[in-house]
């Protein structure tokens, strides 16, 4: 049995602990080295089985703190090369850690088949993970997306449990204090996936055999969870799908502060 933890999700910044086997990995690690260690302990996780970071691309709420985190526990990182050239710009690569490119064939790591997929946002090389258990289970991380590509479906498609993106509402960003330029991006084909846009795909995830759906990387100036988990709901029930018997929904929490584990 294979298990996800959603340390951190939304625009403050985002990390999931994915673990198989007793072995595990970060996707993204995007708030401070201390505050992910606390969500860790907080959830009954031994951040010492952390075998790799996986990220996801290389803007602040993503890579905050590997720096300081892959530094002191020697843990390796990987991503696509376009997002580890922005992260040493940035300075958050070391010599005290390896870096590495994924090749789009995957890789093995800590019990777990890791492969990356391309995700559309305004980033060097932005991608998604699926990831693969020993045991046959799969798990899909796919956040900060401007439309659902054919990639990410097929990407996302037959999941045991998707991690999909539901940033904003469309008409509290529209009518929010964001500038213009701002809004114009997220609203964009390379910015962040509305409520409506998610809601609207997750029937036809469901029919491939996609049944748990964590809702993640949601706005806090521009959303509420419980819009965004009612929009969702919605879709999946104009479809005939029932809650706890087709499907499951919930929303990943912006920082987890214990009992959000799920085991799959």
């Amino acid at each position: 049995m294979a298990k996800l933890c959603p340390l951190f999700s939304g625009s403050s910044g985002n990390s999931y602990y994915i673990e198989a086997s007793g072995s595990g990995i970060l996707v993204d690690a995007g708030r401070s080295a201390k505050q992910i260690e606390n969500a860790m302990r907080a959830n009954e996780l031994d951040i010492k089985r952390v075998q790799a970071i996986f990220v996801t691309h290389e803007h602040s709420d993503h890579i905050k703190g590997v720096r300081v985190l892959a530094s002191r526990y020697h843990i390796p990182v990987y991503s696509s090369r376009g997002t580890l050239e922005g992260m040493e710009e940035a300075g958050a690569l070391s010599e005290k850690f390896s870096a590495d490119v994924i090749g789009w064939e995957g890789m093995e790591v800590a019990n777990m088949r890791v492969v990356p997929f391309r995700t559309p946002h305004d980033s060097r090389e932005s991608i998604g993970f699926c990831i693969h258990t020993s045991d046959g289970r799969k798990i899909a991380i796919a956040t900060d997306l401007g439309y659902f590509s054919q990639t990410v479906f097929e990407a996302v498609s037959g999941c045991d449990i998707a991690v999909i993106e539901s940033n904003h509402d469309v008409r509290m960003l529209q009518n929010g204090f964001y500038p213009y330029y701002l809004k114009r991006r997220i609203l964009s084909k390379q910015g962040h996936l509305s409520n409506e846009a998610c809601a609207g795909e997750l029937p036809a995830f469901a029919q491939s055999g996609t049944t748990r759906f964590v809702l993640a990387h949601l706005s806090q100036e521009n959303n509420i969870p419980e819009l965004a988990y009612q929009t969702a709901l919605c879709s999946l029930q104009a479809c005939g799908m029932k809650q706890g018997l087709d499907f499951e929904l919930m929303v990943a929490p912006r920082e987890n502060i214990g009992g959000h584990t799920i085991l799959f």
